[in-house]
């Protein structure tokens, strides 16, 4: 079973759909899990936004890197590049992947504005964890 890592900064939106999105679409074949480099709290507008695709994370919860985890993990995936940066080093053996994705939370507007900004990368994660699953299965 293949062990991934979702990590961004704050643990709050990104990394938090990015669970979500794997646990569906990869299912049994993964261990999954998500941190941050801090904790932010789980944000409202992910749970929305993601209810809205038919998933539920609204029992999930912000929490810190797992040292533990990360070091027994196939694969860690940073979505900011605070997380990119900030990430403990990790044996060589470990593949790492970077996506760079805005974080929706910083998003100026009315709430409207924020929501698109979080369906903009919520559709972004869905993507790439399709293209994730391609690839784990070959």
């Amino acid at each position: 079973m293949v062990q991934v890592y979702f990590l961004c900064t704050g643990n709050a939106c990104r990394s938090q759909m990015a669970e979500g999105f794997a646990k569906q679409i990869l299912g049994d074949h993964c261990q999954i899990a998500s941190a941050g480099i801090e904790c932010h709290g789980l944000d409202p507008r992910a749970v929305q936004v993601m209810a809205e695709r038919g998933i539920d994370i609204s029992n999930q919860y912000s929490k810190r890197i797992d040292i533990n985890y990360l070091r027994s993990s196939d694969l860690i995936v940073t979505l900011c590049g605070d997380a990119r940066d900030r990430c403990p080093v990790v044996p060589n053996a470990i593949k790492k992947e970077h996506w760079p994705l805005k974080d929706p939370a910083q998003a100026v507007g009315n709430n409207q504005v924020k929501l698109a900004a979080f369906r903009h990368v919520r559709d972004q994660i869905e993507s790439r964890i399709s293209d994730l699953a391609i690839r784990l299965r070959n």
